[in-house]
């Protein structure tokens, strides 16, 4: 093996927290409250834009749908932006402070009641999440040696953070949107997006007085600490605005699915040219994670329907009377996922270990497999709720959503956290964090595509039940052959990827 690719192989001695280098804790706290900020922005979009601009009108759910899927592509595909600037510019600790100061600023901005307004929000918090999000990722794993065995356990409580923030989001900023009850409910909105831009401020501040306990791990590398090159990453940064909403606005789901496309081609390109630099195995190791990619778009171009139409879905078809008649909030379906993550994932985190213990812990391409056919159940049990339990006032009863959110959450168990490790492992060791920034770029291809299947569902005049089981049968038989495919190549897989586990 080259010595090149397992150089970094070490971490610095961190004082140790409950069997865990003691800054983990510190990333954990910092990504909760960028998450609640974020999950916030999530659950609320959608349904804000349809209340907001076509008072209430479900012919408002396709344009509030591709809004939605454009916003979550172009604040993952901003991520390999991020990824960039931290590994070749200012260090990922003077990143992840610059991103947390813009993204606060956008999500304050979405409080004023104007379509431009609207979309130059999100083009801010889409800048400074991308700046954000890779670069807090990558610190994890740089926390740790690369053959330290804690490592993927460390992914996993780092993604429990996450999911903690997300749960916590829906349940309070939901129950903000569905009880100030003396206002329109579009104010009741944008009462939301102010929580969001306070929890990102709690980030920002945590992460500010939290990094000393970091030592040498994200800071600028030497001859890049100067001040001046902040400057210059800020200034790029409001260039790049304009941009983003520019390409909100104007490109189009179609046309945004063909750029993104091209960027992840680009994406691709440079990190075999990277690879090939090391050798045959590095190179063969950052083939097998772009296969990886490839059906890491598939799951999220359906799990992201939590935030269109599974929310019309609820908003619209789902008797949720409960408990003497008492409205069970919109957003609260949304909290389903962190808490069942939140339950499942030290289950899971045990059952790979006990089979670890017998050599039979299933391969990273296995574990992706395993996460596709997870989310195909979801739609399984919501094709079955609207072909046969549709009652007569038009409505399906509550328990299909929440079983399709739990049944996604546990293939998400299965992928997600292992992604973020499997990427810093398999990357070429100078382009950790760009790499980083190409696991997310994925989840952006994922998430536009989310928004053009949305709309087809929704339709002109919002969606229906028969809308909406035809574009749920589409997804089951997708994620379903997606999965077995993947499962059938997994040993070929396997094999480029030398020895990675």
């Amino acid at each position: 093996m080259n010595a090149s690719i397992d150089a970094d192989t070490t971490a610095p001695d961190f004082p140790q927290l409950l069997g865990h280098p003691r800054p983990l804790w510190m990333l954990f706290m910092t990504e909760f409250w960028e998450r609640f900020a974020f999950y916030t922005v999530s659950w609320a979009l959608a349904l804000y834009i349809v209340q907001q601009f076509y008072g209430g009108n479900p012919a408002g759910q396709a344009w509030a749908s591709g809004v939605f899927g454009a916003y979550t592509a172009l604040i993952y595909g901003a991520s390999i932006f991020g990824g960039w600037v931290a590994d070749k510019l200012i260090g990922y600790q003077r990143t992840i402070l610059l991103g947390a100061v813009v993204m606060a600023a956008g999500l304050f901005v979405l409080m004023l009641p104007d379509r431009v307004m609207l979309l130059l929000g999100l083009a801010l918090v889409i800048a400074g999440d991308g700046l954000f999000k890779p670069n807090i990722s990558t610190m994890v794993g740089q926390l740790y040696g690369r053959d330290d065995p804690r490592r993927d356990r460390g992914f996993t409580l780092f993604y429990m953070g996450i999911n903690a923030g997300a749960l916590l989001a829906p349940l309070l900023t939901g129950w903000m949107a569905a009880h100030f009850t003396q206002t329109p409910m579009q104010q009741n909105y944008r009462i939301v997006f102010a929580a969001a831009g306070v929890g990102m401020l709690l980030s920002l501040a945590w992460f500010w007085f939290g990094r000393r306990q970091l030592k040498r791990v994200g800071r600028p590398a030497a001859g890049a600490e100067s001040p001046l090159r902040v400057l210059w990453v800020l200034c790029g940064v409001i260039a790049a605005v304009p941009l983003i909403w520019l390409l909100l606005s104007k490109a189009g789901a179609a046309g945004l699915q063909l750029l993104l496309g091209l960027l992840f081609v680009g994406v691709a390109a440079m990190l075999l040219a990277e690879a090939a630099r090391h050798g045959r195995v590095q190179t063969q190791r950052v083939i097998a994670m772009l296969i990886i990619f490839a059906f890491n778009i598939l799951f999220w171009m359906f799990y992201y329907q939590l935030g269109t139409s599974f929310n019309f879905l609820a908003e619209n078809l789902v008797d949720r009377k409960l408990f003497g008649g008492w409205i069970f909030p919109v957003g609260w379906f949304q909290s389903v996922s962190p808490l069942a993550i939140l339950v499942f994932a030290p289950l899971v985190t045990l059952v790979w270990a006990g089979l670890d213990r017998h050599g039979r812990e299933p391969s990273i391409p296995r574990k992706f497999g395993l996460g596709l056919l997870f989310n195909s159940l979801g739609f399984l049990v919501l094709m079955f709720a609207l072909s046969r339990l549709l009652g007569a006032n038009g409505l399906i009863p509550f328990w299909p959503l929440v079983l399709t959110y739990v049944l996604q959450t546990l293939g998400e168990l299965c992928l997600s956290p292992i992604g973020l490790s499997m990427v810093t492992k398999l990357a070429p060791p100078r382009l950790v964090g760009f790499a980083m920034g190409g696991w997310f770029l994925s989840l952006s291809v994922g998430g536009n595509l989310s928004g053009l299947f949305a709309t087809r569902v929704a339709g002109a005049s919002g969606m229906t039940a028969a809308s909406a089981l035809s574009g749920f049968t589409f997804g089951f038989w997708l994620l379903l052959g997606a999965g077995v495919l993947l499962l059938l190549i997994s040993p070929l897989v396997n094999r480029l990827m030398h020895g990675v586990k």
